[in-house]
């Protein structure tokens, strides 16, 4: 397809709307997911940092 302008281009002939919001849904799922995986991940790393705290403070107990 060959547009005469950029209104004609973002239209996409009359299917614009539904080109452009499946962009939008599909790069807002993927920014979601990339967020979430992030907050999971640093929950995964907090919680190994309290076992791994709790192991040495138990073994430290058990010393005494």
């Amino acid at each position: 397809m060959i547009w005469e302008s950029w209104s004609d281009f973002f239209a996409m002939g009359g299917y614009g709307l539904y080109v452009w919001g499946s962009f939008v849904v599909t790069f807002g799922l993927m920014f979601g997911e990339i967020l979430l995986l992030a907050m999971r991940w640093n929950a995964g790393i907090k919680h190994l940092g309290n076992w791994v705290r709790n192991l040495q403070k138990e073994r430290h107990e058990n010393k005494i």
